[in-house]
């Protein structure tokens, strides 16, 4: 039976908790397609991915689906992972201002841009776990769980602390992060901190949900 441990794991009525999550992760690369794998081998079967890019080579260290040279990402994905659901749009700042986060109970946010970060954070701050940095970095045993306003050593959450006091903004939601000091210059990664950043916001969103 495919979730037999899991079940023996969690119990019936966590499992079933786990079940009726509906889940949405934003950005499905190195970090965000691990979370989603998690999340489907967990028994969580109300996951909403989102992302606009194809893949490409530069993909293939680090991003599950990307033996799919030029094909969409969410469409590769949907196919690997049969009853998830799609959303192939680019997230902007229009589009985080305009979308409803209402009906998910987890948001999961593993996109790359700075300024849509912050703004998911200011709108659904109570649901989130926010990845950061994890390129140019080795050593998966100093990835940390926080608030964002405990976080250090990552120059992305300080960046995005910086910009939160500036819009005068002071709520608590999750990061998944890294202090290791950056190994290398420009977009060098490793999928042992990637992908086991996207298993930490997987475990973090199933405890989230069992509470």
């Amino acid at each position: 039976m495919r979730f037999e441990r899991c079940r023996m794991l969690f119990g019936e009525e966590d499992f079933a908790k786990l079940q009726n999550a509906k889940i949405l992760i934003l950005g499905i690369g190195g970090v965000g397609s691990y979370a989603l794998d998690c999340l489907y081998r967990s028994g969580v079967s109300d996951i909403t991915i989102l992302d606009y890019d194809t893949y490409d080579e530069s993909n293939q260290n680090r991003q599950i689906g990307s033996h799919a040279i030029g094909e969409s990402k969410v469409k590769t994905l949907a196919s690997l992972y049969p009853s998830i659901k799609t959303i192939e749009t680019r997230m902007d700042m229009a589009w985080v201002g305009s979308f409803d986060f209402s009906p998910y109970d987890i948001i999961i946010d593993a996109a790359d841009t700075t300024k849509v970060k912050i703004e998911v954070a200011k709108k659904c701050y109570t649901k989130l776990i926010m990845a950061l940095g994890s390129a140019k970095r080795y050593d998966a045993k100093q990835i940390e769980v926080a608030s964002i306003w405990k976080t250090h050593g990552d120059a992305l959450a300080r960046k995005i602390r910086t910009e939160l006091k500036r819009a005068r903004f002071n709520r608590n939601f999750t990061v998944v992060f890294s202090p290791e000091e950056d190994k290398c210059k420009g977009k060098g990664s490793c999928v042992a901190v990637t992908g086991a950043v996207g298993l930490t916001v997987c475990s973090e969103a199933i405890k989230k949900i069992l509470k």
